[in-house]
This record gives C-alpha cells, sequence and structure tokens, in this order.
C-alpha cells in the first residue's frame, strides 16, 4: 500500500465545513452526514480555535508519524462512504469526493489536523 500523504484546507462557508483543490477540481466540497461533526470534534481535541477560517489536514490510507485520528470503513452508502471514529464513537459519510484522492476507498484513514491561524 502506497503511504501517499495528501492535504486540504478546510474552513466554513455559509455555515458548512468544504474545502478547494485546484488539483482535482473542487471547489466549496462540503462535509456533511456526520463528517462535519468529526471536523468540529476533531478541532476541539486539537485546541485549534480558529478552524472557521482554516485548518490543514493531512491524511492517508496508512499511518504515518504523528498521525491525530483514524477512521474505520464501515460500510458503502448513498453515493459515498462511511467511515466510524473509535476516538469521538461516531460516523461520518465521505462524498465521491473521496475518489479524487484514492482509488477506491481504503480501509482506513489516518489524519492529521493542524491550526492555520486562519491564513492559507
Amino acid at each position: 500500500m502506497s503511504n501517499t500523504i495528501m492535504v486540504i484546507y478546510p474552513y466554513k462557508h455559509q455555515g458548512l465545513w468544504v474545502f478547494d483543490d485546484e488539483a482535482t477540481g473542487l471547489v466549496q466540497e462540503p462535509f456533511i452526514a456526520g463528517a462535519d461533526v468529526l471536523i468540529d470534534r476533531a478541532l476541539e481535541v486539537k485546541g485549534i480555535s480558529n478552524g472557521e477560517k482554516g485548518f490543514r489536514i493531512m491524511f492517508s490510507a496508512g499511518q504515518f508519524p504523528g498521525y491525530d485520528f483514524k477512521l474505520k470503513w464501515i460500510r458503502e452508502g448513498e453515493g459515498g462512504n462511511w467511515y466510524y471514529s473509535d476516538d469521538f464513537r461516531i460516523e461520518g459519510w465521505l462524498c465521491p469526493a473521496l475518489l479524487k484522492y484514492f482509488d477506491t476507498a481504503p480501509e482506513e484513514i489516518y489524519a492529521k489536523f493542524e491550526g492555520m491561524g486562519g491564513r492559507f
């Protein structure tokens, strides 16, 4: 398995967590259906207070040094994939945009959340 680490920079737009990624053509791609709650809880645990202005998520299908959280794939559904967080004991749905980063939905996703001080 490749241990490629990808990076996105989510921010709040009209009350939703969204991100842009020029390389994949995604603009204001929203996190919904529990994925938004996972973000809220991760930011709280990490003490990132200005996350709505922008923060960084590094993520990979393989473990990497310093990762904060792991999501486990539980099922396909609603056109995307559902993941479970043992840390927060909740499920979150990741939309088909996930497949712009992975060939198939990975069994596990490892993520690191970092504050950006409101700067990109």
